[in-house]
């Protein structure tokens, strides 16, 4: 395998959020983390056939309507196909943008470990934490760190 190295989660960490801009599912103006600049974000990596992921959207859906303006959510699909997100933007009860990362490319800059994984972007559009997996007590967690960021 020739090339650089794809940085760790930890090199991640205090570096510049990768840009991108996708056309959410449903409709809308292509979104990314410019889009956000000024409010902390979430870039959550996620598929249809993850269990956690099912999980993990609604709280996401409580923190941005708890911080308000403050905070916003991204979804990137990581599905071979845009077949079923819609069914679970409206099966998850969410209100913010769900995008499908077709050919992985966003993905690619990123780098989840598993699904989902989630990427907490502070006002700088830099990352200041990633979340790998999503389990109960992780949205206390996450709450903390978006405060922190405000």
């Amino acid at each position: 395998m020739g090339g650089a190295q794809a940085p760790s989660n930890g090199e991640r960490i205090g570096a510049q959020a990768p840009e991108f801009s996708l056309a959410p599912i449903g409709g809308g103006a292509p979104v990314g983390p410019a889009s956000f600049a000024g409010k902390v974000l979430i870039v959550d990596f996620w598929a249809t056939w993850c269990a956690p992921c099912r999980q993990s959207f609604p709280v996401y859906q409580k923190l941005v309507d708890e911080f308000g303006g403050k905070l916003a959510v991204i979804g990137v699909s990581v599905d071979d196909s845009a077949d079923g997100i819609g069914k679970f933007k409206r099966e998850t009860g969410v209100r913010f943008p769900l995008v499908w990362d077709q050919g992985q490319a966003v993905a690619g800059a990123y780098k989840p470990g598993t699904m989902p994984t989630s990427f907490l972007i502070d006002r700088s559009g830099i990352v200041h934490a990633i979340h790998e997996g999503f389990r109960r007590g992780d949205d206390a967690t996450l709450e903390q760190e978006i405060r922190s960021l405000l």
